[in-house]
């Protein structure tokens, strides 16, 4: 995988903890942080500054089970 094909927010965004922990299924990862991440709501907010809580999935659904 080409990093350019990475979300330049990956290395910092909570999703990846979550998944690293095992906490988060791949396939979020694999859809949005290493592909088509332009379609990630997360990262929609980053670049307009907006907040959003750590809890939230690309499609901008909020897991309650996240923590």
């Amino acid at each position: 995988m080409d990093s350019k094909d990475i979300c330049k927010w990956y290395d910092m965004c909570p999703l990846k903890s979550y998944y690293e922990r095992q906490a988060l299924d791949k396939q979020w990862i694999e859809n949005y942080c290493w592909g088509d991440y332009s379609n990630c709501v997360r990262y929609k907010m980053e670049e307009s500054g907006v907040y959003h809580p750590d809890n939230m999935l690309p499609d901008g659904t909020i897991d309650e089970k996240l923590k």
